[in-house]
Protein backbone atom coordinates (compact mmCIF):
# COMPACT_ATOMS: atom_id res chain seq x y z
CA UNK A 1 0.00 0.00 0.00
CA UNK A 2 2.81 2.41 0.89
CA UNK A 3 4.60 1.59 -2.36
CA UNK A 4 1.41 2.25 -4.30
CA UNK A 5 0.97 5.66 -2.64
CA UNK A 6 4.63 6.50 -3.36
CA UNK A 7 4.13 5.53 -7.00
CA UNK A 8 1.02 7.67 -7.32
CA UNK A 9 2.57 10.70 -5.61
CA UNK A 10 5.62 10.39 -7.87
CA UNK A 11 3.49 11.13 -10.94
CA UNK A 12 3.24 14.76 -12.14
CA UNK A 13 -0.46 14.23 -12.74
CA UNK A 14 -0.90 14.27 -8.96
CA UNK A 15 0.49 17.80 -8.73
CA UNK A 16 -1.81 18.82 -11.58
CA UNK A 17 -4.90 17.14 -10.13
CA UNK A 18 -6.17 20.23 -8.21
CA UNK A 19 -6.17 22.17 -11.47
CA UNK A 20 -7.91 19.33 -13.28
CA UNK A 21 -10.57 19.18 -10.54
CA UNK A 22 -11.02 22.95 -10.77
CA UNK A 23 -11.34 22.91 -14.58
CA UNK A 24 -13.93 20.11 -14.49
CA UNK A 25 -16.11 21.63 -11.74
CA UNK A 26 -15.80 25.38 -12.45
CA UNK A 27 -18.58 27.21 -14.21
CA UNK A 28 -21.49 29.53 -13.57
CA UNK A 29 -22.60 29.23 -9.96
CA UNK A 30 -19.81 26.80 -9.08
CA UNK A 31 -16.85 29.10 -8.40
CA UNK A 32 -16.70 28.58 -4.63
CA UNK A 33 -17.21 24.80 -4.93
CA UNK A 34 -14.58 24.36 -7.63
CA UNK A 35 -11.97 26.49 -5.83
CA UNK A 36 -12.73 24.81 -2.49
CA UNK A 37 -12.44 21.29 -3.90
CA UNK A 38 -9.20 22.15 -5.69
CA UNK A 39 -7.73 23.62 -2.49
CA UNK A 40 -8.79 20.54 -0.51
CA UNK A 41 -7.11 18.23 -3.03
CA UNK A 42 -3.97 20.38 -2.97
CA UNK A 43 -3.78 20.22 0.85
CA UNK A 44 -4.30 16.43 0.88
CA UNK A 45 -1.44 15.94 -1.60
CA UNK A 46 0.83 18.21 0.45
CA UNK A 47 0.00 16.39 3.69
CA UNK A 48 0.49 12.95 2.12
CA UNK A 49 3.96 13.96 0.95
CA UNK A 50 4.91 15.27 4.39
CA UNK A 51 3.50 12.20 6.13
CA UNK A 52 5.64 9.85 4.03
CA UNK A 53 8.76 11.92 4.68
CA UNK A 54 8.99 13.29 1.15
CA UNK A 55 9.64 16.90 0.33
CA UNK A 56 6.64 18.37 -1.53
CA UNK A 57 7.30 19.59 -5.07
CA UNK A 58 7.27 23.21 -6.20
CA UNK A 59 4.08 22.56 -8.15
CA UNK A 60 2.34 21.30 -5.03
CA UNK A 61 3.24 24.47 -3.11
CA UNK A 62 1.99 26.46 -6.11
CA UNK A 63 -1.29 24.51 -6.00
CA UNK A 64 -1.94 25.47 -2.36
CA UNK A 65 -0.82 29.08 -2.88
CA UNK A 66 -2.97 29.70 -5.98
CA UNK A 67 -6.17 28.14 -4.69
CA UNK A 68 -5.76 29.71 -1.24
CA UNK A 69 -5.47 33.13 -2.86
CA UNK A 70 -8.41 32.33 -5.13
CA UNK A 71 -10.57 31.38 -2.14
CA UNK A 72 -9.72 34.65 -0.38
CA UNK A 73 -10.46 36.66 -3.53
CA UNK A 74 -13.76 34.83 -4.02
CA UNK A 75 -14.76 35.49 -0.41
CA UNK A 76 -14.04 39.22 -0.68
CA UNK A 77 -14.99 39.79 -4.32
CA UNK A 78 -17.69 42.17 -5.43
CA UNK A 79 -20.52 40.83 -7.58
CA UNK A 80 -18.85 42.04 -10.77
CA UNK A 81 -15.49 40.47 -9.84
CA UNK A 82 -17.27 37.26 -8.85
CA UNK A 83 -19.00 37.13 -12.23
CA UNK A 84 -15.71 37.83 -14.01
CA UNK A 85 -14.02 34.96 -12.18
CA UNK A 86 -16.87 32.60 -13.01
CA UNK A 87 -16.46 33.50 -16.67
CA UNK A 88 -12.68 33.60 -16.96
CA UNK A 89 -11.49 31.49 -14.02
CA UNK A 90 -10.63 28.50 -16.19
CA UNK A 91 -8.54 30.56 -18.59
CA UNK A 92 -6.76 32.29 -15.69
CA UNK A 93 -5.91 28.90 -14.13
CA UNK A 94 -4.53 27.53 -17.40
CA UNK A 95 -2.45 30.65 -18.05
CA UNK A 96 -1.05 30.57 -14.50
CA UNK A 97 -0.14 26.91 -14.98
CA UNK A 98 1.49 27.59 -18.34
CA UNK A 99 3.50 30.48 -16.83
CA UNK A 100 4.59 28.21 -13.96
CA UNK A 101 5.69 25.43 -16.31
CA UNK A 102 7.48 27.77 -18.74
CA UNK A 103 9.12 29.51 -15.78
CA UNK A 104 10.38 26.19 -14.42
CA UNK A 105 11.92 25.48 -17.83
CA UNK A 106 13.53 28.92 -18.08
CA UNK A 107 15.16 28.64 -14.64
CA UNK A 108 16.63 25.28 -15.61
CA UNK A 109 14.46 23.04 -13.44
CA UNK A 110 11.47 21.71 -15.45
CA UNK A 111 8.65 20.88 -13.08
CA UNK A 112 8.49 17.17 -14.05
CA UNK A 113 12.11 16.69 -12.99
CA UNK A 114 11.22 16.51 -9.29
CA UNK A 115 8.73 13.72 -10.02
CA UNK A 116 11.05 11.85 -12.38
CA UNK A 117 13.80 11.75 -9.74
CA UNK A 118 11.54 9.68 -7.49
CA UNK A 119 11.56 6.82 -10.01
CA UNK A 120 15.15 7.14 -11.21
CA UNK A 121 18.36 6.18 -9.36
CA UNK A 122 20.37 9.17 -8.17
CA UNK A 123 23.23 8.47 -10.60
CA UNK A 124 20.86 9.24 -13.50
CA UNK A 125 19.77 12.63 -12.19
CA UNK A 126 22.63 14.46 -13.89
CA UNK A 127 22.38 12.44 -17.12
CA UNK A 128 21.82 14.89 -20.04
CA UNK A 129 19.26 12.53 -21.63
CA UNK A 130 17.30 12.32 -18.38
CA UNK A 131 17.26 16.11 -17.99
CA UNK A 132 16.44 16.69 -21.68
CA UNK A 133 13.50 14.27 -21.44
CA UNK A 134 12.01 16.37 -18.64
CA UNK A 135 12.48 19.60 -20.57
CA UNK A 136 10.51 18.05 -23.44
CA UNK A 137 7.78 16.61 -21.20
CA UNK A 138 7.37 19.91 -19.35
CA UNK A 139 7.22 21.72 -22.69
CA UNK A 140 4.43 19.42 -23.86
CA UNK A 141 2.44 20.25 -20.72
CA UNK A 142 2.98 23.98 -21.28
CA UNK A 143 1.59 23.68 -24.82
CA UNK A 144 -1.38 21.70 -23.48
CA UNK A 145 -2.26 24.42 -20.97
CA UNK A 146 -1.96 27.14 -23.59
CA UNK A 147 -4.27 25.22 -25.94
CA UNK A 148 -6.78 24.85 -23.11
CA UNK A 149 -6.61 28.58 -22.32
CA UNK A 150 -7.03 29.53 -25.99
CA UNK A 151 -9.96 27.14 -26.39
CA UNK A 152 -11.72 28.47 -23.30
CA UNK A 153 -11.10 32.07 -24.38
CA UNK A 154 -12.59 31.40 -27.82
CA UNK A 155 -15.63 29.74 -26.31
CA UNK A 156 -16.26 32.56 -23.82
CA UNK A 157 -15.19 35.61 -25.83
CA UNK A 158 -16.18 34.65 -29.38
CA UNK A 159 -18.92 32.04 -29.04
CA UNK A 160 -20.24 33.49 -25.76
CA UNK A 161 -20.87 29.93 -24.62
CA UNK A 162 -18.65 28.47 -21.90
CA UNK A 163 -20.47 25.12 -22.16
CA UNK A 164 -19.85 24.66 -25.87
CA UNK A 165 -19.09 20.96 -26.34
CA UNK A 166 -15.99 21.68 -28.45
CA UNK A 167 -14.32 24.64 -26.77
CA UNK A 168 -15.57 23.86 -23.28
CA UNK A 169 -14.99 20.11 -23.17
CA UNK A 170 -13.43 18.30 -26.12
CA UNK A 171 -10.59 20.72 -26.97
CA UNK A 172 -10.10 21.33 -23.24
CA UNK A 173 -9.69 17.62 -22.48
CA UNK A 174 -7.66 16.29 -25.42
CA UNK A 175 -4.44 18.25 -24.65
CA UNK A 176 -4.46 16.86 -21.09
CA UNK A 177 -4.92 13.31 -22.36
CA UNK A 178 -2.18 13.71 -24.96
CA UNK A 179 0.26 15.25 -22.46
CA UNK A 180 -0.49 12.56 -19.86
CA UNK A 181 0.08 9.74 -22.34
CA UNK A 182 3.26 11.39 -23.63
CA UNK A 183 4.52 11.66 -20.03
CA UNK A 184 4.17 7.87 -19.72
CA UNK A 185 5.44 6.88 -23.19
CA UNK A 186 8.40 9.20 -23.75
CA UNK A 187 10.54 8.22 -20.71
CA UNK A 188 10.03 4.50 -21.39
CA UNK A 189 11.11 4.99 -24.99
CA UNK A 190 14.19 6.99 -23.99
CA UNK A 191 15.12 4.39 -21.38
CA UNK A 192 14.88 1.61 -23.97
CA UNK A 193 16.93 3.59 -26.50
CA UNK A 194 19.59 4.20 -23.85
CA UNK A 195 19.80 0.51 -23.01
CA UNK A 196 19.92 -0.35 -26.69
CA UNK A 197 22.78 2.09 -27.21
CA UNK A 198 24.59 0.38 -24.31
CA UNK A 199 24.40 -2.95 -26.07
CA UNK A 200 21.35 -4.42 -24.36
CA UNK A 201 18.73 -6.19 -26.42
CA UNK A 202 15.50 -4.45 -25.49
CA UNK A 203 12.34 -3.56 -27.32
CA UNK A 204 11.94 0.15 -28.05
CA UNK A 205 8.28 1.28 -27.69
CA UNK A 206 7.21 2.62 -31.11
CA UNK A 207 5.21 5.82 -31.49
CA UNK A 208 2.15 3.69 -32.23
CA UNK A 209 2.05 2.85 -28.52
CA UNK A 210 1.46 6.53 -27.86
CA UNK A 211 -1.16 6.85 -30.58
CA UNK A 212 -3.12 3.74 -29.58
CA UNK A 213 -3.72 5.26 -26.12
CA UNK A 214 -5.28 8.38 -27.63
CA UNK A 215 -7.30 7.14 -30.62
CA UNK A 216 -10.08 5.63 -28.43
CA UNK A 217 -10.86 9.19 -27.40
CA UNK A 218 -11.82 9.91 -31.01
CA UNK A 219 -14.57 7.33 -30.49
CA UNK A 220 -15.60 9.11 -27.27
CA UNK A 221 -15.85 12.39 -29.21
CA UNK A 222 -18.16 10.70 -31.71
CA UNK A 223 -20.36 9.41 -28.90
CA UNK A 224 -20.49 12.89 -27.34
CA UNK A 225 -21.47 14.47 -30.67
CA UNK A 226 -24.27 11.92 -31.08
CA UNK A 227 -25.59 12.19 -27.53
CA UNK A 228 -24.88 15.78 -26.46
CA UNK A 229 -24.82 17.58 -29.79
CA UNK A 230 -22.20 19.85 -31.28
CA UNK A 231 -22.59 18.67 -34.84
CA UNK A 232 -24.67 16.62 -37.26
CA UNK A 233 -25.18 12.92 -36.64
CA UNK A 234 -22.96 11.90 -39.55
CA UNK A 235 -20.03 13.72 -37.92
CA UNK A 236 -20.41 11.69 -34.72
CA UNK A 237 -20.59 8.46 -36.72
CA UNK A 238 -17.50 9.51 -38.70
CA UNK A 239 -15.53 10.11 -35.49
CA UNK A 240 -16.52 6.68 -34.18
CA UNK A 241 -15.51 4.93 -37.42
CA UNK A 242 -12.21 6.81 -37.74
CA UNK A 243 -11.35 6.24 -34.08
CA UNK A 244 -12.10 2.52 -34.35
CA UNK A 245 -10.09 2.11 -37.54
CA UNK A 246 -7.08 4.02 -36.20
CA UNK A 247 -7.11 2.08 -32.92
CA UNK A 248 -7.14 -1.23 -34.82
CA UNK A 249 -4.44 -0.02 -37.20
CA UNK A 250 -2.05 1.08 -34.45
CA UNK A 251 -2.73 -2.07 -32.41
CA UNK A 252 -1.88 -4.17 -35.48
CA UNK A 253 1.35 -2.21 -36.04
CA UNK A 254 2.37 -2.74 -32.41
CA UNK A 255 1.83 -6.50 -32.77
CA UNK A 256 3.85 -6.49 -36.00
CA UNK A 257 6.65 -4.59 -34.29
CA UNK A 258 6.66 -7.05 -31.37
CA UNK A 259 6.76 -10.01 -33.77
CA UNK A 260 9.60 -8.42 -35.75
CA UNK A 261 11.73 -7.77 -32.67
CA UNK A 262 10.93 -11.05 -30.86
CA UNK A 263 13.49 -13.24 -32.73
CA UNK A 264 16.27 -10.68 -32.18
CA UNK A 265 15.50 -10.41 -28.47
CA UNK A 266 15.35 -14.19 -28.13
CA UNK A 267 18.79 -14.61 -29.74
CA UNK A 268 20.38 -11.87 -27.65
CA UNK A 269 22.46 -13.04 -24.66
CA UNK A 270 20.98 -12.20 -21.27
CA UNK A 271 22.71 -9.33 -19.47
Amino acid sequence: MVLMIDKVLGNPLVGLSPWIVYSIVEGEGRLEVSAGLALAVAFVILLLNWSRGSKPKALEFADVAFFSILMVVVALASDSTHHWLELWGGEVANIVLAVFVVGSILVGHPFTLAYAKEDAPEEEWSDPHFIRANYIISGVWAVAFLIEAASGFYGDAVLDNSNNIWTGWIIQTLPLIAAAQFTIWWPSRLEALGKQAGGEAVRVPPIEELYVQMTPWIIVIGVLVLTVGGGPGWLGVAFIIVGSLLTRLFAARIKADEAKQAPELARAPSV
